[in-house]
């Protein structure tokens, strides 16, 4: 009897031992290398982090992580070095993975808007990545994590680094030789030399030589734009497409018409400059002054 009475008591005591059991988060070391794991274990990069760029007060946030816990993961955002993913549970296969490892900005009317994560672990036939948002916030944290699209993720980050107005600019951080190529290019377009597209062509060469961007990217973009040309696939597409075109040449003839402007293809860049008034160009020059952060008045002449 009593040594059932032994046995019943060790059997209580390993049960109350294993009920306190806790999981043992992983160290802060960029998200990547737990030192407690076999080398075989270690999450592995597939490249090495672009250097730091953008704005100079972001740069303090270089060598820093910031955690968020959302369900059972915990995400770890590096920034200038990568962001990873760690499942938090107690299945012995459970998820840790790299997200996308600091590449570029991304820059939308001439604005540092967001940080790329890309070459992550690989998710089928492509790498996982992530676009981290930059927005003003009280204090440094990340937040609002989603997928889009598979294996394709989108963060929050606030901080109070970007609450100023122009915080996020690009003209201000680029070298005097890259503003005044800029310049160029906007002079270039207010005298109509170039189009809209050749000026963002321009900036966009601008930013890759800056080390903003990826100049890899450029010949995607280009295959992108070249893939995505509007292409019928029946002839009733095709007509339809001819309807609408129709009915536009139709109503800009009647804006020439209105305007007293005759319409012939030769003239056509004619017409075109007739309708673009002082007032017009100025708004636009108005506008990318503020882009850039710049608000004095300039000599065009």
């Amino acid at each position: 009897m009593e040594s059932w009475l032994c046995v019943l008591l060790l059997f209580v005591h390993s049960a109350a031992a294993a009920s306190k059991m806790k999981i043992v988060e992983e160290p802060n070391t960029f998200g990547l290398n737990n030192p407690f794991l076999a080398p075989a274990s270690k999450l592995q990069p597939r490249t090495t982090p672009s250097p730091v760029s953008g704005p100079s007060h972001l740069y303090r946030l270089a060598g820093k992580c910031f955690s968020l816990l959302e369900s059972t993961y915990k995400y770890e955002f590096c920034p200038f070095h990568n962001i990873t993913q760690h499942e938090q549970t107690y299945r012995w296969n459970a998820y840790s993975g790299i997200l996308g490892i600091w590449q570029e900005w991304e820059i939308e009317n001439n604005t540092f808007t967001a940080m790329w994560m890309r070459e992550g672990d690989p998710c089928g036939t492509k790498n996982r990545q992530t676009k981290v948002k930059f927005v003003c916030g009280t204090s440094h944290k990340l937040s609002e994590v989603s997928e889009p699209s598979t294996c394709v993720y989108s963060m929050t980050f606030k901080t109070p680094l970007v609450c100023h107005p122009h915080s996020l600019l690009v003209y201000p951080t680029l070298k005097e030789d890259l503003r005044r190529r800029w310049d160029e290019a906007e002079q270039s377009l207010y005298d109509e030399l170039i189009t809209e597209q050749g000026y963002r062509k321009l900036l966009r060469e601008i930013f890759q030589e800056a080390k903003y961007l990826k100049s890899s990217e450029s010949s995607s973009d280009i295959k992108e734009n070249q893939s995505s040309s509007r292409r019928f696939d029946t002839l009733e597409q095709c007509n339809v497409a001819h309807v609408e075109l129709s009915e536009e040449i139709k109503r800009l003839k009647g804006i020439l018409d209105k305007n007293g402007i005759s319409y012939s293809t030769n003239g056509s860049n004619q017409a075109i400059d007739s309708l673009f008034t002082g007032s017009t160009k100025a708004a636009r020059v108005e506008e990318r002054h503020l882009l850039r952060g710049d608000t004095g008045d300039r000599d065009d002449q």
